[in-house]
C-alpha cells in the first residue's frame, strides 16, 4: 500500500512537470490567476496586510530567488505532488482541500522555527487567508490542467510583486 502511494506521488509529480497547459488551459489559468489577485487583494488591503510601498532594490535577484523558493520549492510539494490532476484520485477535491490546508500549515511552521522574523506577518489570519486563497487558486490549476508550471507561475508573480511594492519584504528581515 505504501509502496503504490509513493508511486502514485512519484508518478503525479512527473506529470506536472512535463505537462503544459493547451491554449484553452491557459486561458483558464488567466482565469483563475485573476481571481485569485483580486481576492487576495481584497483581502490584502482591507485589512492593511498590503500597503503600496517604493519599488524594493535588487528586483532582478528577487525575481530569481522567489522562482525558486517559494515557487518551485512550494508548488511542488503542494500542487505536483499533493493535488491530483485532471482523472486523478477518488475525492479530489479533498485532496485539493488536504494540500490547501498543509499548504498553510506550512507558513505557520516556517514562522516558529526558521523564519521567526516573518512570525509577525506570516502568522497573522488575514495572511494566512491570502495563502488559503493562493493554495487553492494554484490547486484549481493543477487540477484542470494537470501541470503544476502556471501555479509556479501565479505563485511567483504574486510574491514578486508583493515583495517588490506591497510590503511584503518587511516579512523577511
Amino acid at each position: 500500500m505504501m509502496a503504490q502511494s509513493i508511486q502514485m506521488y512519484r508518478q503525479r509529480l512527473i506529470t506536472s512537470l512535463r505537462t503544459l497547459p493547451s491554449a484553452r488551459g491557459w486561458l483558464f489559468c488567466l482565469w483563475v490567476s485573476a481571481l485569485t489577485l483580486a481576492t487576495m487583494a481584497a483581502i490584502g488591503f482591507t485589512t492593511g496586510l498590503y500597503h503600496l510601498t517604493p519599488t524594493q532594490p535588487d528586483l532582478a535577484l528577487r525575481m530569481l530567488t522567489v522562482i525558486l523558493i517559494p515557487a518551485l520549492g512550494e508548488e511542488i510539494p503542494f500542487r505536483a505532488v499533493l493535488t491530483p490532476g485532471p482523472g486523478e484520485g477518488r475525492r479530489p477535491w479533498v485532496e485539493i482541500g488536504v494540500a490547501t490546508g498543509l499548504y498553510v500549515l506550512w507558513h505557520v511552521v516556517e514562522a516558529l522555527t526558521f523564519l521567526p522574523n516573518a512570525a509577525p506577518v506570516f502568522l497573522r489570519p488575514d495572511f494566512l487567508l491570502c495563502c488559503a486563497v493562493l493554495g487553492l487558486g494554484c490547486a484549481v490549476t493543477k487540477r484542470v490542467t494537470g501541470s503544476v508550471w502556471p501555479a509556479v507561475l501565479l505563485h511567483w508573480a504574486l510574491v514578486v510583486v508583493w515583495q517588490t511594492w506591497l510590503g511584503g519584504v518587511s516579512a523577511l528581515s
